[in-house]
């Protein structure tokens, strides 16, 4: 069941939204509409290069949502939400619709999280960080960690569960919205969104997201959503 803690701010429009911060729910049904980016290709450079997000951005997470819309025409999930279709999807082993609506939903947050970064923390993420993991810089350690170990595709998410941070690896198209935790900041371990610019370096290319293009600010908006 859908709860506060997880429908909220990650998908639809909150790309539009995220350069100023504040998030907005995404209750649009069928045929679900990939939001645009909210900045320039090339700003996410040299981190991201232009070429990466152009390819990550208009085939990868254009293809979830072409995909997506053409599994669910005539089915229940046509009138759903995209945040619904995932928690239905899981609950009833529709692999394919789950698998295309979660990483639909995955990569709106991922774009999303960079706009206006990177920025400290908010001062509730840092005393939430330093309860948790003894500090903003062991909690980006323990994410990388993490990421590393997610064997083949997947992601690292920083996640709110009760009121505590904590992270977690997923694989394939795994999504907090499906576990029943809130995402903080989600990072894209599949091959394609680093190895034109990191090669087979994927904990420095999560290190330097972390460190140089998240909205750290606008992540600590998220707690207690």
């Amino acid at each position: 069941m859908l709860n506060r803690r997880t429908l909220f701010a990650a998908t639809g429009t909150m790309l539009a939204a995220a350069a100023v911060g504040r998030p907005h729910l995404a209750r649009a049904a069928a045929p679900f509409a990939q939001p645009t980016l909210p900045y320039d290709e090339g700003a996410l450079a040299p981190t991201i290069s232009a070429r990466t997000v152009g390819l990550h951005f208009h085939k990868h997470h254009k293809g979830y949502f072409d995909k997506l819309n053409g599994l669910v025409p005539g089915t229940p999930y046509a009138d759903l939400s995209l945040e619904e279709v995932i928690v239905r999807a899981k609950e009833q082993s529709e692999a394919a619709v789950f698998n295309n609506a979660g990483q639909a939903w995955n990569h709106n947050f991922y774009w999303a999280q960079f706009a206006g970064g990177p920025t400290p923390p908010s001062k509730a993420l840092l005393e939430a960080a330093e309860r948790d993991f003894g500090g903003i810089e062991p909690l980006k350690a323990r994410m990388v960690e993490i990421g590393d170990g997610v064997f083949g595709t997947g992601w690292v998410w920083l996640v709110e569960d009760d009121g505590k941070l904590d992270v977690i690896g997923l694989a394939d198209a795994g999504n907090p919205i499906a576990e029943g935790v809130t995402p903080v900041v989600g990072i894209d371990v599949w091959e394609h969104a680093y190895y034109l610019d990191w090669e087979n370096r994927r904990t420095a290319h999560i290190k330097a997201l972390l460190d140089e293009r998240v909205n750290w600010a606008a992540a600590g908006e998220r707690l207690g959503a």
